[in-house]
């Protein structure tokens, strides 16, 4: 059931994209049960296992090209895997941040080598991937980044801290965005793989505790003149770093984006549901014009954002996406997702306070999507340059 009952757009309508959607779905009703996805979120992290199990049942890196070992599919098909995982209460699984986010960056300004060195194994869940922005004192601003990734023989030595960094307790496949030139700011940014069995200084921090995202793991990484070497930098030359993240980081704020409109269609449902079951004063509550009217103009908000995100999805499949106005979905649905999961909650009054229900995570979850991936106030600063 969704209750944003917007006609599937046409590039969507496909019986190869069904299928896939059909596999991913029983892949996880037998894999990701709900007594294993709580033990998760007791752990702080999903576990490494099902990750391998997720890569042999083709989950990951499923628009990584065949010739490199993925499944040679395109954004279609990871969205519907970020899609399912969320709506099955697998959100600590972190396909997005795998798939949609760090593998497109060894896609896009990979050498050879480097496609067919790593691709295979962050296609088949031989390894987790993570990328390492932020820093202690250091968050969207990413040109005034401390790490460094100083020249020493035949590679590099990273020296620096990152934090608030997503599956950084189980990433073995870490892209370090770390200065190679520090005298030239943004121009002296590179990207670079750190493959953590190998890295001899490179340590894991804590395990961050958050507001939310329980089963998302979230650390401090620390590089103690970690040695790596020079074919681990990503692309061909250095000081590509930062022009290479502004290019893939409008990817990364579609995926929140849509992420957002899929959390907003189930706080609605779970909503409606409770509403229509919950009764007071001798009515069910959704029986009232208060929650009706309420209600109402939250569905039209949240149809219309995800027309504009459907309308994103098809600019970047085409391949014109561009910053500016994934800014916009990115800052439209996530605002909207904390008004609208802030209301829900209202309406379940005392009951959705308490943890157990799912609306109660809801609005703990939905708390991250305004900071991450650029801050909604980057995002507005980014639109206003186009005033």
């Amino acid at each position: 059931m969704t209750v944003l009952n917007v006609t599937e757009p046409s590039f969507m309508d496909d019986a190869d994209l069904r299928m896939f959607r059909d596999g991913i779905g029983k892949f996880l009703e037998r894999a990701a049960t709900p007594a294993r996805t709580e033990s998760w979120r007791e752990a702080g992290q999903v576990e490494r296992a099902f990750w391998t199990e997720a890569g042999q049942a083709g989950l990951l890196g499923v628009s990584v090209p065949a010739e490199y070992g993925g499944g040679g599919g395109d954004f279609r098909h990871d969205l519907i895997v970020f899609e399912e995982t969320q709506r099955r209460g697998v959100q600590g699984f972190a396909a997005s941040l795998h798939n949609g986010i760090v593998t497109p960056y060894v896609v896009a300004h990979g050498t050879e080598e480097q496609k067919h060195s790593w691709l295979p194994g962050l296609s088949n869940g031989e390894r987790v991937a993570a990328i390492a922005m932020s820093e202690p004192d250091t968050g969207s601003d990413l040109q005034s980044i401390r790490t460094t990734a100083i020249r020493s023989g035949n590679g590099y030595r990273i020296n620096g801290a990152k934090t608030f960094i997503s599956s950084g307790q189980l990433a073995n496949f870490v892209i370090v965005a770390a200065k190679t030139d520090p005298e030239q700011g943004g121009k002296g940014v590179s990207l670079l793989v750190v493959e953590t069995e190998k890295a001899e200084g490179f340590r894991r921090g804590r395990r961050l505790k958050k507001l939310g995202q329980d089963a998302s793991d979230t650390s401090e990484l620390f590089f103690d003149d970690v040695f790596v070497p020079a074919d681990n930098l990503l692309g061909e030359a250095e000081g590509q770093g930062f022009r290479q993240l502004m290019t893939e980081l409008p990817r990364e704020r579609l995926v929140i984006a849509a992420q957002a409109v899929t959390a907003i269609d189930m706080a609605l449902e779970t909503t409606l549901d409770y509403t229509k079951s919950r009764k007071a004063f001798g009515k069910a509550i959704l029986d009232f014009q208060n929650t009706q009217f309420r209600l109402a103009d939250l569905k039209a908000e949240a149809t219309a954002a995800k027309v504009f995100v459907n309308y994103c999805v098809g600019e970047q499949l085409a391949g014109r996406l561009d910053a500016t106005t994934a800014a916009m979905a990115k800052l439209l649905t996530t605002e909207l997702q904390g008004k609208v999961v802030d209301q829900c909650l209202q309406f379940h009054g005392g009951a959705g306070y308490m943890d157990e229900m799912p609306i109660s995570r809801m609005y703990r979850d939905a708390r991250i999507s305004r900071i991450y991936g650029g801050s909604n106030e980057i995002m507005r600063l980014l639109i206003a340059r186009t005033l």
